[in-house]
């Protein structure tokens, strides 16, 4: 919203936006391929824990977005038990949707058979294959997946978490500072946008999301109006704090870990500020 309403241009930032995968994205950066990526907090708090300067500036979206669907032919979740479930590499954040939906339903990763296909559009691409039977997606993708009589078996919606933010490298904060902040206060204003003007930020969701259908374009963007993103742009320390408590299982580090180490909030502060 903020790269098509010219509202970052406005601000005089000159922004190349990538799409990239999760599991690319935090080496590009550590790299310094990248200047910025906007990811959510899983893989972030697992380079961090790991020893890399990662950090977030801010927080865009505070809640998860994905529900778990399975195959019409498997009508619960005891039916799903022993079956392939696709879902994508450790420490990604499909990876931790997919395993916190899990423990929602009451299974565990030994309860079925994990099966690391890459990306959200890899997965529905193999749910539609039947080459696994379940998997978690968000919209527009799981109106569809409804549509064709795909099972929702739990949302984990109202799960602590750390969606979509910005993240640097903390060790170039004062570098990036001065082009940091008015990047901050143009997707601001692209928050603004998309609740004050429904008809183009469904265009925009049309044109990111590849969707033409009317009505899960419509369906879409009443979920996300809901969801939140957030005009303050903090970031959720309840919901770092979940996902340090997930992690905690197999990286020790996290166990120790406070959620404000994660994140530097002096730019936010200062966009907000200046109101």
């Amino acid at each position: 919203m903020a790269k098509e309403t010219g509202a970052i241009a406005k601000e005089g930032v000159d922004v190349e936006v990538l799409t990239l995968a999760a599991n690319v994205a935090i080496p590009a950066l550590i790299a310094g391929e990248l200047d910025a990526i906007q990811i959510s907090a899983a893989p972030v708090l697992t380079a961090s824990l790991r020893g890399y300067d990662v950090v977030f500036v801010a927080g865009l979206l505070n809640t998860m977005i994905w529900s778990f669907y399975s195959r019409p032919e498997i009508p619960n979740v005891e039916a799903l038990k022993g079956k392939v479930i696709g879902t994508d590499r450790p420490a990604t954040p499909i990876a931790y949707g997919t395993l916190v939906s899990l423990k929602k339903m009451g299974l565990s990763p030994k309860d079925v058979q994990l099966f690391p296909i890459g990306s959200s559009a890899q997965v529905l691409a193999a749910l539609h294959a039947g080459q696994v039977m379940g998997g978690i997606s968000s919209p527009p993708a799981s109106f569809q997946l409804e549509k064709m009589g795909y099972r929702s078996l739990t949302s984990i919606l109202d799960v602590p978490y750390q969606n979509v933010g910005i993240v640097i490298r903390r060790s170039r904060f004062d570098e990036l500072r001065d082009r940091l902040v008015p990047l901050l206060r143009g997707l601001r204003a692209g928050i603004d946008r998309y609740y004050s003007d429904k008809s183009f930020a469904i265009k925009v969701i049309s044109k990111y999301t590849k969707e033409t259908a009317p009505e899960a374009l419509d369906k879409s963007y009443e979920f996300y109006r809901r969801a939140g993103f957030r005009r303050e742009l903090m970031v959720s320390e309840p919901g770092v704090q979940g996902i340090l408590d997930f992690l905690s299982e197999t990286i020790p580090e996290a166990k120790k870990a406070k959620p404000s180490q994660f994140f530097d909030d002096r730019l936010v502060k200062q966009v907000n500020d200046s109101k």
